[in-house]
Parts: structure tokens; C-alpha cells; sequence
């Protein structure tokens, strides 16, 4: 969410009609969130101005780790500076922490290949935008999902029913440090991944969303202590209930 919105940003300012917008402070600091968009919390430091050049060699983009050459323009002028050092201290400050976690698996390739191009700026902003919006699609219609085995079958589900909160195994990446909390396409999903975990006996899906519409899901070692709830629905392991009176 981060780094899209971030994206987005940067693709106004290449396109404002003030012209392409350079931020020279481009920190992490200078950046919070506003109801799940990023903004720009100081534009003191940012700037129109693209560097004056007479030739190529003049267009060199220098940062402490790469330098990048560049075209000069007919104008006279580094073609695509401010886009591109902003797009390289985006990849520097924040894609390189953010996007090799917390993708499900079939989609870290695309943003490993996100990742890798905008680190050797071959992608313009246009372009990793472009990247972006196939990845959150893919993400939201559950599209990236793998043809595998239907393991729901194995699970009896109880609507109206969670269990007790409290604190229980953990897992990566979690929504609640207590325990854990992940988003799924759906409860088939649910299922696989509750498979794959070897302490999960049950999950709930609620109506609890995600900023891209996904339900969040609690896996659970255990499924004792049901209480009523309207809005949710518990899923148990067949092998976990057998023996046991529901």
C-alpha cells in the first residue's frame, strides 16, 4: 500500500502542470500516511528546475552507490532527471525494505522484477506504475492463486461462530502481534495456508477488511471456547475434530 501509493505520487509530479516536480529531500521523514494515501508533508525542497546540460556527459545522475547517464534534449536539458531521481530514492528508501516482504509467494517474482528494474532505472515512472496496478489486480481478484488440491473439504465450518481471543501461535506476515492474522482471497485459501502451518487446527474468516477488500483471517492451534458471533464463521480440521463433540 505504501509503495503504490508512493508510485502515484511520484506520477503526478512527473506529469504536474507545473512541469516534472524533483523532491531534494527525499526522506522518509517527509512522507505520512493520510488515510491510506502518502503525502508529501514539506515541498520547501521541491523544485522544476532539470539540470542544463550541452552534451550527454553532462547528464551524469550520481548517488553514493550508482550513477546513471543520461540524454541531454534538443532543449538543452537532462532528459527525465527529476522523474528519475525520485523513481531511484524510491527504490533506495522504500521499495528495498518494503516489497521483498509480505507478498504471497506466486507474486514476489513481479515484484522482484519491480524491484530490479527500478533499481537500474529501465523503468520510467509510467512504467512502474503500469507494474504496480497488474500486481494490486492480480492481488485483489485472487488471480495469482495457483491451481492446487480443493482442501476446504477437510474443514467443518460453523457460521456464527469465533473462538475466544487471546494470544496464540504466530506467523509471518501477522496483522496482530498477538497472534495469527492474515488476508485471504477467500476460505479455500484460508484453508491452504492453514494447512501449510503445523500448529493451525482451525480459522475464522471475518467481515473484517483489508484496504484492498480482502477478509482477514485468525488461524488457531486450537478451536475450543466457541462463542456466538453473527459476523463470523469458524473452520475446523476434520482431524482436529474427530472424536470430539461439536
Amino acid at each position: 500500500q505504501i509503495c503504490l501509493s508512493l508510485v502515484k505520487l511520484l506520477f503526478y509530479l512527473a506529469h504536474s502542470p507545473l512541469g516534472s516536480i524533483v523532491l531534494l529531500d527525499f526522506q522518509p521523514r517527509q512522507f505520512v500516511m493520510v488515510d491510506g494515501n502518502l503525502k508529501v508533508t514539506d515541498m520547501d525542497d521541491a523544485s522544476t528546475e532539470e539540470l542544463s546540460c550541452k552534451e550527454d556527459n553532462d547528464c551524469t545522475l550520481d548517488f553514493p552507490t550508482k550513477s546513471f547517464p543520461l540524454k541531454c534534449s534538443v532543449v538543452g536539458k537532462c532528459e527525465g532527471i527529476n522523474e528519475k531521481k525520485n523513481l531511484f530514492n524510491a527504490y533506495r528508501y522504500f521499495f528495498t525494505y518494503l516489497l521483498p516482504h509480505s507478498a504471497p509467494p506466486a507474486l514476489r517474482p513481479l515484484l522482484s522484477d519491480i524491484l530490479n528494474a527500478t533499481g537500474d532505472l529501465r523503468y520510467g515512472i509510467n512504467e512502474t506504475l503500469r507494474a504496480f496496478e497488474k500486481v494490486l489486480h492480480l492481488y485483489k481478484s485472487g488471480l495469482y492463486l495457483q491451481k492446487r488440491p480443493l482442501l476446504l473439504k477437510d474443514y467443518i465450518s460453523l457460521k456464527g461462530f469465533r473462538t475466544v481471543e487471546g494470544e496464540d501461535y504466530k506467523c509471518w506476515p501477522s496483522y496482530s502481534h498477538l497472534g495469527c492474522l492474515l488476508s485471504i482471497h477467500s476460505a479455500e485459501e484460508a484453508a491452504a495456508i492453514c494447512n501449510s502451518q503445523l500448529q493451525c487446527q482451525s480459522f475464522i474468516v471475518t467481515q473484517h477488511r483489508t484496504w484492498t477488500g480482502r477478509p482477514l483471517a485468525s488461524f488457531q492451534s486450537s478451536w475450543t471456547d466457541l462463542i456466538p458471533d453473527t459476523n463470523a464463521v469458524v473452520y475446523i480440521k476434520r482431524s482436529a475434530s474427530s472424536g470430539e463433540r461439536l
